[in-house]
């Protein structure tokens, strides 16, 4: 069974598992930025929870550059085997090249429908609150993601920088941010 959890502190030893996992890879949706090679000690960790889960909170004000969101982690069948995130509103960057959802699966859990099944249970999150259509973003190479975006209704509005932009949804378009 595949679900969406929201980070738990008392999941430690699976989050270091699944961080170690990608082996320095890209890890969309987990609030690292790609080239980051995360810090799995029991102090970090707690620092990057309180990170992320503050971003979801309308009360603190985001890090500069960033936008509320909602961090999950994705669990199949009880182990950990992914990140994805949703972002609550679009800045300019991320209206042009990292959209309203990222998401990754670890190797070991690709090539069997994880990344489609948290895509729409994300998307579903998203309509929940208010956000349709949700704008979601792929590298120009990347068949897989671009194969998962496609299966989850996305439709293809272009490229920017290299990076595919499909937007699911059948709402009004929001317009491209000044900043």
């Amino acid at each position: 069974m595949l679900r969406l959890l929201t980070p738990d502190p008392a999941r430690h030893d699976d989050w270091a598992a699944l961080v170690t996992a990608f082996d320095g890879g890209a890890m969309d949706g987990s609030g690292y930025v790609e080239g980051e090679r995360p810090d799995t000690s029991a102090d970090a960790f707690a620092a990057h929870l309180d990170h992320r889960l503050g971003e979801e909170d309308p009360d603190r004000e985001p890090a500069p550059g960033r936008v509320h969101g909602s961090y999950r982690w994705i669990e199949e069948d009880g182990r950990l085997v992914g990140f994805i995130a949703l972002r609550h509103a679009l800045n300019r960057f991320l209206f042009d090249q990292g959209g309203h959802i990222g998401y990754s699966v670890a190797p070991a859990a690709r090539r069997r429908g994880v990344a489609t099944g948290a895509l729409r249970l994300m998307v579903d999150e998203a309509r929940a609150r208010g956000l349709d259509p949700v704008l979601v973003t792929c590298v120009e190479d990347n068949v897989g993601s671009r194969r998962t975006i496609e299966r989850c209704g996305g439709a293809y509005d272009g490229s920017v920088a290299g990076m595919r932009r499909y937007w699911i949804g059948t709402g009004e378009r929001p317009v491209r941010p000044a900043v």
